[in-house]
């Protein structure tokens, strides 16, 4: 169901996101989350707007070693026009290497190096938002990527620091910059942050101002419509990452399409639009898993995002956790009532935001900005948790 919404929105004059040879006519980017971004939902997302939708993070270590479950991961539709891959890892040659192996096998349009992850598993080996603040590793990294890539872009995500005592934004991104990379993503939030708290906007104006020759896009807090122009309207960001907003909201994307253009039209679906939409996600799941059971497997987990707000009780709710086939999901979606969308109760945040909470660092990582003999034992198993995708 398309309404059009009372919010006034001045339309963005040339909308366009334009990362290096690369124009997407919508300048909204799909975040990474791990465990959603899959072919499926990426799909899905297209389906409803322009944008540009990028993998779920996939690990450098397990790419080169071309792990079964990270080759999938890195898998791309026919139907996504640019293919784009984010990349995790902590050395520059292994770094490198992956990125060779996606460009010369032609895997790839763009490339988003990971260096925003707060999850302690990541930042206690110093990858993800704890690696910046070794200057000369973030240099290393960016320079290799650039340099194995050739003419595919190379962009990065990162995090505003480690806390608001050690920020290491403003650095990071002359030194991406100065390394060629073709784009920066501020989410926000500090590391310790994690997802708590209110993303911190002046932050992405501030990296505006200081970076003026390749894009800056802003992350954090993206959870309707309207808020996307109003991040770029008080930031002056040349594009907006949307995470969480779009979990069992996929039309949020439409949204946003519209908002760019001062369009008033919103996408505000009945319950039994949501039940359609479900249906397609779960048929997608199908189509890339190439198994049915593991697709409605992965599916619960999206349930109570799409019933945020909605009149469902949680009985129903744990029918549909419990689905073993794409055919009980359409069962249960024909059981479905007529109820329109609800309003407020549908819109703002979503997912966990949970609490700020100390950095989990290795020993000693705050000590110095550059890389020491014991940080780079301490690292060099940073990949093997995670190694798998």
């Amino acid at each position: 169901m398309t309404t059009r919404s009372a919010a006034f929105t001045t339309p963005v004059a040339d909308p366009a996101l334009r990362i290096g040879p690369i124009e997407i006519a919508s300048p909204v980017v799909l975040a990474p989350m791990a465990g959603v971004t899959n072919e499926a939902f990426r799909r899905l997302c297209q389906e409803y707007g322009a944008g540009l939708y990028v993998t779920e993070m996939v690990t450098t270590r397990a790419l080169v070693e071309r792990k079964p479950a990270t080759m999938r991961l890195i898998r791309h539709h026919p139907a996504e026009e640019v293919r784009s891959i984010q990349l995790y890892g902590v050395d520059p040659r292994t770094i490198g290497d992956a990125v060779a192996l996606l460009v010369d096998e032609d895997r790839t349009d763009h490339l988003d190096l990971n260096f925003g992850c707060p999850v302690p598993k990541v930042t206690r080996k110093g990858g993800g938002s704890a690696l910046p603040w070794k200057r000369d590793l973030f240099e290393a990294i960016c320079l290799e990527a650039v340099k194995r890539a050739g003419d595919v872009p190379v962009t990065v995500k990162i995090r505003k620091g480690i806390n608001e005592d050690r920020l290491t934004y403003l650095e990071s991104a002359r030194i991406a910059e100065g390394s060629g990379i073709a784009g920066i993503t501020l989410h926000a939030r500090t590391l310790e942050q994690q997802y708590s708290g209110k993303a911190d906007w002046s932050a992405i104006e501030t990296l505006k101002s200081a970076v003026s020759a390749i894009p800056v896009l802003g992350n954090g807090d993206v959870f309707e419509g309207e808020d996307g122009p109003r991040m770029v309207a008080e930031t002056g960001c040349d594009g907006v990452v949307v995470g969480r907003g779009v979990l069992g909201r996929p039309w949020l994307f439409a949204d946003l399409q519209a908002a760019f253009a001062g369009r008033p039209d919103r996408v505000r679906p009945g319950l039994r639009e949501v039940g359609a939409a479900m249906i397609r996600h779960a048929e997608l799941l199908h189509e890339f898993y190439e198994d049915e059971g593991r697709a409605s497997r992965d599916f619960r987990k999206h349930v109570a995002w799409y019933f945020k707000g909605y009149p469902v009780g949680g009985e129903v709710r744990q029918r549909y956790a419990k689905i073993d086939t794409i055919d009980q999901l359409r069962e249960l979606v024909a059981e479905l009532p007529d109820e329109p969308w609800p309003g407020r109760g549908a819109m703002g945040t979503r997912g966990r935001a949970g609490s700020a909470r100390r950095a989990h660092l290795p020993e000693g990582w705050l000590d110095s900005r550059t890389m020491s003999s014991a940080d780079a034992s301490d690292i060099a198993d940073a990949e093997l948790d995670i190694s798998g995708g």
